[in-house]
């Protein structure tokens, strides 16, 4: 039995209680929040046309205004795992899983909302202004235990997923005879420099990038779409049809039952906006925002950029019919697409974006895996630290890609259900700071 085997065995283990914690969980939060994803909409409307920033001014130089904050969060939702999560899910999930993945942003914002809430109210700051924010301090009013269980695992899932951006980055570039070792190198060394200058760096990086490459994405994607209608509307049912029945095997699919595309659909939203996981709420605790509920406002609906993208990315995969001809784990399918359905510019846009797409994931997900490392040793020892991230970004990008996927898969369950569980514990212990 290989490594990989036992990855997928592991993963099928786990699939059943993680569906009851990630779904059970979001439902109990929507209830508990008497569906905030619907009440709070018209104050984001508010929000978005007076501008938190100007309500909201940075105080000193160790954080970021609101929206930076959601800018630098966003930074390591919207990623890879937006163009190339979908596809994987299609091909191994079946079309199913692109309802489910969809499906499970309604939930997973709620509890996106939940934990931006906590971040900000329980966050500490530091002699010199320094701010320790996210799960790993409203853990601790929990279990001090949990909160070390948190901050270690996501040691090992924050630099994972900066190798696996890096993994499929060095892919889709060696589709052009680029050497997958050249742009692990360069990904790797990019990144160390921007985390030596720190949080402002990555907030003003990411709150120029993100807009850009949201833009560039979502025009050409439904330039491909738009093109052949019958098609989309085709895929588009063929989504819904597939969503609560068995798929036959066709092609390289496998065939999924109901199970199986519920349970690969959830898993690549949480990797996608990281709704459960808590991890986007320590960018948002960095922010100097007075108005807790304000910040998890503009984290809740941050996810409809997410699933927008993600679920272009889909219906490409389906519309194209591509999925129906892979016959291996592939992270090349969205390259394939560009490459072959928009010639000439199309195939240059998307190497602007992933390009983009993955810097700014890896920079996100690499200063996430610090605020992990300050919780046990503040800044001692830090700029090593980066040097390690660096050193596994570079690693990362050299590694079979099915195997990346797998073990991310697995470290990605262990972190979710103590924190939902430890959330979920929060939010009847402190049901006030849930009533907005």
């Amino acid at each position: 039995m290989t490594l990989l085997d036992v990855c997928h065995w592991t993963n099928q283990f786990l699939a059943i209680p993680a569906l009851i914690v990630f779904l059970g969980s979001g439902i109990i939060l929507t209830l508990k929040t008497r569906f905030v994803q619907i009440r709070a909409f018209p104050h984001l409307i508010t929000l978005l046309k007076k501008g938190v920033k100007h309500h909201h001014q940075v105080k000193n130089e160790k954080t970021i205004n609101p929206f930076q904050a959601v800018f630098a969060a966003m930074a390591t939702t919207i990623g890879m795992g937006n163009i190339v999560g979908p596809s994987i899910a299609i091909t191994t999930g079946g079309p199913g899983a692109l309802f489910w993945l969809i499906a499970y942003s309604f939930f997973g914002s709620v509890t996106k909302f939940t934990e931006v809430l906590f971040a900000v109210n329980m966050r500490t700051r530091l002699q010199d202004g320094t701010i320790i924010g996210g799960p790993t301090q409203y853990l601790k009013t929990v279990s001090v235990g949990l909160a070390h269980w948190y901050a270690v695992l996501t040691l090992f899932l924050f630099a994972g997923w900066s190798g696996m951006q890096a993994n499929t980055l060095a892919c889709i570039f060696s589709m052009e005879s680029v050497p997958r070792v050249v742009t692990g190198g360069v990904l790797a060394l990019f990144t160390f420099i921007i985390l030596i200058g720190g949080i402002k760096r990555i907030g003003l990086l990411a709150s120029k990038l993100v807009p850009l490459m949201f833009v560039l994405y979502l025009g050409f994607a439904l330039s491909i779409l738009l093109s052949d209608i019958p098609a989309l509307f085709s895929a588009i049912a063929l989504v819904f049809r597939s969503a609560f029945t068995y798929q036959a095997a066709a092609g390289g699919f496998l065939g999924a039952t109901l199970l199986s595309a519920m349970r690969i659909g959830i898993q690549r939203n949480m990797h996608i906006t990281e709704a459960g996981l808590g991890s986007s709420s320590i960018a948002h605790s960095m922010t100097d925002a007075d108005k807790a509920p304000d910040q998890a406002v503009l984290a809740m609906f941050s996810i409809i950029c997410d699933t927008t993208i993600a679920f272009l990315s889909g219906l490409l995969v389906l519309t194209t019919g591509l999925w129906l001809t892979t016959t291996s784990f592939s992270n090349t399918l969205m390259y394939e697409i560009f490459k072959n359905y928009s010639p000439g510019l199309g195939k240059w846009v998307l190497f602007i974006c992933i390009t983009l797409f993955a810097s700014t994931t890896v920079i996100g997900n690499s200063f996430n895996a610090s605020q992990s490392y300050a919780s046990f040793f503040k800044e001692k020892g830090l700029k090593w630290f980066y040097a390690l991230l660096a050193l596994i970004i570079f690693g990362g990008s050299l590694m079979r890609v099915d195997l990346i996927w797998e073990m991310m898969d697995i470290i990605q369950v262990l972190v979710a259900i103590p924190h939902i569980i430890g959330l979920l514990i929060l939010a009847f212990r402190y049901d006030k700071i849930l009533k907005i």
